[in-house]
């Protein structure tokens, strides 16, 4: 089963910073150790259509595509299937289960401070980790924008 769970996070930071912050190699690198350490992301271009592959240091993870993107303001990831070895996967039976899961991040301009508003799809297997995680991860993303 799929849950959706939301996150926000106000950031005394533009739109722009906030946007470097989640993107940029290094600070990508620094958020996502959170989840797990080494992590990483590959695209090659981060447009609508192109596909991304979120990993760890053994070239393990996950490809996605980015459904729609915004820059500075909004990005939706449809997570797709695995990578192992650097190499996507054919989906299998497990993977079908969460595949086309979706993953969003906005920003949204407040009077005072912005929002960074995040919705993940999480199966039940994940819920307590990232329910637990997800949150010194956006601190860690608040952190970078200093």
């Amino acid at each position: 089963m799929i849950h959706r769970l939301k996150f926000t996070i106000d950031i005394d930071a533009e739109k722009s910073k906030i946007w470097k912050a989640l993107w940029d190699e290094n600070s990508y690198r620094s958020w996502a150790s959170v989840f797990f350490d080494g992590s990483y992301a590959i695209s090659d271009n981060w447009r609508e259509g192109s596909k991304v592959h979120f990993l760890g240091p053994d070239q393990s993870g996950i490809y996605s595509l980015i459904e729609k993107h915004i820059p500075n303001e909004f990005i939706e990831f449809k997570h797709i299937g695995n990578v192992l070895e650097g190499k996507e996967k054919p989906l299998d039976e497990e993977t079908k289960k969460w595949s086309g899961a979706t993953e969003i991040y906005k920003i949204v301009k407040g009077d005072v401070m912005n929002t960074l508003k995040v919705e993940i799809d999480v199966m039940n297997e994940h819920l307590e980790f990232m329910t637990n995680k997800f949150p010194k991860a956006l601190e860690k993303v608040k952190n970078n924008c200093r």
